[in-house]
């Protein structure tokens, strides 16, 4: 087992330094050729050689910094790209040279390829967060079986056998102590520094590293079905749902390019036709035309800005799905949340049980957790926590969403619920009076008695509203099955400003479709915040949907557009806050692109420009943007 580990280890170390080596190497060997042609630039342009030595040294220069680009654009005309940023740099390029002018068309090239480089390095800074996450992939999994160890790939191993997990090692699966107890990291996958205590019966994420005790776990998910699994899915998948604004510079791009090579033409032609000047000084002219014209700027910064906003907030424990949700969230006026486990702790507990006369409390409570044994809802969990004797064999198990459980025990139909579920069987009972949720219990029609549970809100519910509300976002609402007296005293101490009680899941999708169409009137958009199954219909109705509490459930993952790792509704507002940030550094690097763009290009079009000043229109501002999109990086986001 050693050996694997070793071997394992090994293997992952090496193939981390090849791709940090390959990143190393191209640095060096863009540095290298910026060396070499730099120095023949300065030996041609002194007087050491005659003038057909020095314009093979200017060309050897101009091939050494400039061959991959003009290759790379020559390339591209075959595969369809036409106007990209390879074949302006050429063009402009070689036509310097066709006119004489060698050092400028190197100079281009030079401060191009620079540019490239500070592109390279802060496209890789960008990714740290984001490749950190990437670094939770276990690499083994230590598999117990027959009382012997041994290591296999995490993706052969089945649910219900047991790993061994040694300090030090990631958690490989998701599963449930039944051995041992520790400290675990999970910062990786929720943001949060302060480790976690597990012990046995506690829930175990893969991607954590177990820090100071052996744990024996059983896994209750394959590797595919993970979480850390669905953190990779969900972060390499990022990428692909673009924003309108990254949409639109793509498309603006393809549109301007073109526009910009026929103007370039023009100039180069109808002045000489028109006899306002000498072919040499307007081909020249269209030259520096061409080289300002680069859309290097908006087509790199703007994809990096939004991509560094999600690296930014998968830093926070909050994993975005695509740029267009970041984006989306600067339009939220509206932020709905579901109540139980999203707001408030979901670790129900019985604090009174009231039974009716001849039925003790101890049997209702056996009837009711007999009923729930089964579920996982935190409400079955509570009851069944309350009752610690002898559960009763129940048959015909059936779950009615938003009303509750009914079993058969011993022939006898036993329904377990609220006061629908009650309604629905037409029994008749007595409706508490208490503050909290109250389970009824009937059997054989019969109404036996009531329990109510209680749960109270997170230490961060309240926060999490007044961040909202400092942000602008007054409407916060909140969405309960429980009956009125629970959720409008929860409301009330939360300050929200809203609350819709005792509903079923599609009474939410109806809350939320109603309070869409208030804000599409003004152009603005709705977030919806929950964490379980039956939030699946409402997340995947809303415009941006939260999933939120660890990974919640498979489904409310699954239709959630963001995914909150942690407990924390107040992470709602920081990715808002993120939102609001790339926003404005997206808005910066578009303003000051065009702007620079737009002056250079009229500067140049008089002639007033010369191709050095071209340079810095182009790469100078590139570099500019660049380094302003990285700086989402460096931002702390906790204050």
């Amino acid at each position: 087992m050693k050996l694997y580990n070793v071997q394992t280890e090994y293997k992952a170390k090496k193939k981390q330094k090849r791709i940090k080596n390959e990143l190393t190497k191209e640095a060096k060997v863009t540095i290298i050729r910026l060396l070499i042609s730099f120095i023949l630039l300065l030996i041609g342009s002194s007087s050491l050689f005659s003038e057909p030595a020095a314009i093979g040294l200017f060309i050897t220069a101009y091939l050494v910094i400039g061959a991959r680009i003009v290759y790379t654009a020559v390339r591209n005309l075959f595969h369809g790209e036409i106007f990209d940023e390879n074949f302006l740099m050429s063009i402009a390029t070689i036509g310097a040279i066709i006119l004489g002018q060698y050092p400028e068309a190197i100079a281009v090239m030079l401060f191009y390829e620079l540019g490239n480089v500070f592109e390279d390095v802060a496209v890789n800074n960008s990714k740290k967060s984001i490749s950190a996450l990437l670094e939770v992939k276990p690499a083994f999994a230590t598999l117990k079986l027959n009382g012997k160890t041994q290591v296999v790939d995490p993706s052969k191993v089945q649910i219900g056998q047991i790993i061994v997990v040694k300090p030090g090692e990631k958690i490989p699966l998701d599963g449930t102590v039944v051995l041992g107890q520790s400290s675990v990291d999970t910062s990786a996958l929720t943001g949060e520094s302060m480790p976690q205590n597990i012990k046995v019966g506690d829930e175990a994420l893969s991607g954590s590293i177990n820090q100071n005790g052996t744990l024996q776990i059983k896994v209750t998910k394959i590797y595919n079905d993970s979480t850390v699994a669905k953190i990779l899915d969900l972060v390499q998948n990022a990428s692909n749902k673009k924003a309108d604004t990254e949409k639109f510079i793509t498309k603006f791009a393809k549109i301007y390019t073109p526009i910009v090579v026929i103007a370039a033409v023009s100039l180069a032609i109808l002045p000489p036709l028109l006899a306002q000047g000498s072919w040499n000084v307007w081909i020249y002219r269209a030259l520096i035309f061409l080289v300002i014209s680069c859309p290097c700027a908006l087509v790199i910064s703007v994809p990096l800005s939004f991509f560094g906003g999600i690296g930014a907030a998968s830093k926070q424990g909050i994993l975005v799905k695509g740029s267009n949700y970041l984006e989306a969230l600067n339009s939220v006026d509206a932020v709905a949340f579901d109540k139980t486990g999203t707001l408030t702790k979901g670790q129900f507990s019985v604090v009174d049980v009231a039974s009716q006369a001849g039925i003790a409390k101890d049997q209702l409570l056996q009837m009711a957790a007999s009923v729930e044994q089964n579920s996982t809802h935190p409400i079955a969990v509570s009851i069944m926590k309350a009752y610690t004797g002898k559960l009763l064999s129940i048959e015909d198990a059936n779950e009615q969403a938003g009303h509750g459980l009914t079993a058969l025990i011993n022939g006898q139909k036993v329904v377990v619920g609220n006061a629908k579920a009650m309604k629905a069987d037409g029994i008749e009972f007595t409706e508490a009076d208490a503050i909290g949720t109250i389970v009824y219990v009937a059997v054989d029609g019969k109404f036996w008695g009531d329990i109510v549970i209680a749960d109270e809100p997170k230490e961060d519910a309240q926060k999490a509203i007044e961040l909202l509300n400092n942000r602008g976002i007054n409407k916060t609402v909140m969405l309960t099955g429980d009956n009125e007296k629970v959720g409008t005293a929860i409301a009330k101490k939360l300050h929200m400003s809203d609350v819709y009680t005792n509903l079923l899941p599609e009474n939410k999708v109806e809350i939320v479709n109603e309070l869409l169409t208030e804000s599409h009137k003004d152009n603005k958009k709705v977030a919806f915040v929950g964490d379980g199954i039956n939030d699946t219909p409402v997340l995947a109705t809303a415009d941006i949907g939260f999933a939120m509490g660890g990974l919640g459930s498979d489904a409310a993952v699954e239709a959630a557009d963001i995914v909150i790792m942690g407990d924390e509704p107040s992470k709602v507002s920081k990715a808002i806050k993120i939102a609001k940030k790339t926003r404005r550094i997206v808005t910066q690097n578009i303003s000051f692109a065009l702007t620079i763009k737009i002056m250079f290009l009229l500067l140049g079009a008089l002639g007033m420009v010369n191709m050095w000043q071209a340079v810095f229109a182009d790469v100078g501002v590139t570099i500019i943007a660049v380094l302003n999109a990285i700086r989402l990086q460096f931002i702390n986001f906790d204050k």
